[in-house]
């Protein structure tokens, strides 16, 4: 095979991850961030998940509501957990949710998503999907990424690919993000 024909081949084989590719961008994770804590919290548990905004301008969030949560629950992170909405009758103690807000204004930030702030939101554009997503734990952030990808449905298999990009940023078990014991504590 030529080299030509190699670089084309090559190129064909990237085009459809290139096109379902979405943009992570702002990415923080606080000082308390843990991911065994999210590991332990989660396993095998329902994980509820907050909705905030709509991510498709004209259709309501109860009409995605269902078909967004299938999509996280094919792309969910590494533990044994079952997205839900479901609140529970009591809260529980810790409160583990993640919260995600569709069109949220620049000066919404991730205080105020897990203090349960309404949150300013900013006007969608058609076909694009952008979304501020917030670990939270009580009324404290954990970690915040923001992403954004082409879509024109909660069924857009391309917003699928942003939650399989998303969970391992905002769920993160880098090394470099756990905790340090600094040995023995005497």
């Amino acid at each position: 095979m030529t080299l030509l024909k190699k670089i084309a081949a090559v190129a064909a084989a990237l085009l459809p991850v290139a096109a379902f590719a979405a943009t992570i961008g702002s990415v923080d994770y606080a000082t308390q961030y843990d991911y065994r804590e999210f590991f332990n919290a989660a396993d095998g548990k329902p994980f509820r998940v907050v909705l905030a905004g709509t991510p498709f301008p004209g259709a309501t969030v109860d009409s995605a509501a269902g078909p967004l949560l299938a999509q996280m629950q094919a792309a969910k992170p590494q533990p044994r957990l079952t997205f839900t909405y479901d609140v529970p009758s009591e809260r529980p103690r810790p409160d583990y949710r993640l919260v995600l807000v569709f069109d949220a204004a620049g000066d919404f930030g991730a205080p105020s998503v897990c203090a349960g702030a309404t949150p300013r939101l900013r006007t969608g554009t058609p076909s694009r999907v952008n979304v501020f997503a917030v670990y939270c734990r009580n009324d404290q952030a954990l970690s915040q990424a923001t992403a954004w990808t082409a879509a024109t449905g909660p069924d857009d298999p391309r917003l699928g690919e942003l939650f399989r990009e998303l969970f391992p940023v905002l769920f993160s078990d880098a090394m470099g993000l756990r905790p340090q014991t600094g040995g023995n504590m005497r």
